[in-house]
């Protein structure tokens, strides 16, 4: 089976299967946001499961800037031996492991009580529940050229820690997508405009982290195939960045899709039943391919091995799996063995989508916990209930958040 050989890296680092634990969020960080033993456990699982290659959750290059409470953070070396043992417990058996080192931007939710920047001062667009987010800075130079220093440095310490590659998040409607794209980025100076311009503060960061590793610690950027919204960063766009990229020492690129204001990348309204539905980003992944100096890596859904093998087999070098291996950790070892598993979650049909999206990405975090736990998971959650639980969870980080960002603030 194609899904188990070895794929070399540019960097001449191997990884010893196709498959991929794509990152999610796990909100799982103590109170100091490191990675709390809940999530060490969550990783020994997906570890011992038989992925080639685990991707964290986010990684926040800043305390001040998360994708959500409870995220881990990454900004000094405070507590470099606990993201060690993070490190140990995902290579344990022979995966690479790789931080996914991210900024949220206008992404980041007004009740954290931090002040959110942004390319330029456009809010998000999510309906009745837009208010949950701020209307944003714009960047000025200055906070431009913390940011770049901050992903290299997010970068440095977690080769330090032991982690064999970092993953830029450029995707997914986060800080680094916003830039790219011209419905969020209506600057008119170096960093907006043209795609070039766009595309500069990623080209940047991968620049400034390459200067502070070595030469064998992968880099690797994810990459939207398109923000599915009208005007936004098109199919064309991404093309071109691949392009770029290949200028640069990226070691592979991860292609998924969609934002907070469009989340195409959970694919709720795909049943499965054909490659194409399936393995939702591959047609475009595959266009990639034919440009790409370095591996393509394409996540979206894919739950079942003969689709996951059409997938290697079309070309495309690594599957990034997310959903499916929170239900079932040990998936890759049971595809081994010639079982065909297939984990898939209760369907979400609300009419409202943002709300569904959040249902979605709450069914998912259920799965984590109860792996955190040490517990079997229960795909046929109910969504309300799943999402429920989250919102009660996040509201109780969220106050402590806030109260811990106070005594930060006051400290430093």
């Amino acid at each position: 089976m194609k899904v188990f050989e070895k794929l070399v890296l540019p960097n001449g680092s191997h990884i010893p299967n196709r498959i991929a634990k794509a990152a999610m969020e796990e909100n799982m960080a103590d109170l100091n946001h490191v990675p709390s033993d809940e999530l060490m456990r969550l990783y020994q699982a997906w570890a011992d499961g038989g992925v080639g290659l685990i991707i964290t959750g986010n990684v926040m290059v800043d305390r001040r800037a998360m994708t959500g409470p409870g995220g881990v953070v990454l900004e000094d070396e405070k507590y470099l031996d606990t993201f060690k043992r993070w490190a140990q417990i995902a290579r344990s058996k022979g995966a690479q492991a790789w931080l996914q080192i991210n900024h949220p931007g206008r992404q980041m939710q007004s009740n954290l009580g931090q002040e959110t920047w942004a390319p330029s001062a456009v809010a998000l667009d999510l309906g009745k529940m837009s208010n949950r987010f701020n209307t944003p800075i714009e960047m000025n130079q200055d906070m431009i050229n913390e940011i770049i220093q901050r992903f290299a440095n997010t970068a440095r310490l977690g080769e330090k820690a032991g982690f064999t590659g970092v993953e830029i998040h450029a995707a997914h409607g986060y800080l680094l997508s916003q830039f790219l794209s011209p419905l969020s980025n209506k600057r008119q100076d170096q960093w907006g405009g043209t795609l070039e311009n766009r595309a500069r503060i990623l080209i940047e960061i991968v620049k400034a982290v390459r200067a502070v590793v070595s030469d064998t610690f992968t880099v690797a950027v994810k990459l939207n195939s398109a923000d599915f919204q009208r005007g936004g960063f098109s199919a064309e766009d991404a093309q071109q960045v691949v392009v770029m990229l290949n200028e640069l020492t990226v070691d592979l690129v991860e292609l998924s899709g969609g934002s907070y204001e469009a989340p195409a990348m959970q694919g709720q309204a795909r049943d499965g039943r054909t490659l194409a539905r399936e393995a939702y980003f591959l047609e475009f992944a595959q266009e990639i391919g034919k440009i790409a100096k370095m591996p393509v890596m394409v996540t979206g859904g894919i739950r079942r091995k003969q689709v996951a093998e059409q997938v290697i087999e079309s070309g495309v070098d690594m599957v990034g799996i997310a959903t499916a291996l929170a239900i079932d950790p040990n998936l890759p070892n049971e595809w081994k063995r010639g079982q065909n598993t297939v984990p898939e979650l209760k369907a979400i049909t609300w009419e409202n989508k943002t709300l569904a999206s959040l249902a979605n990405m709450a069914t998912v975090k259920f799965q984590l916990r109860k792996l955190s736990l040490g517990k079997s998971t229960n795909p046929k959650v109910s969504p309300l209930w799943a999402l429920t639980l989250q919102q009660t969870a996040m509201a109780c980080r969220t106050r402590q958040y806030k109260k811990r960002m106070r005594t930060y603030s006051f400290a430093s």
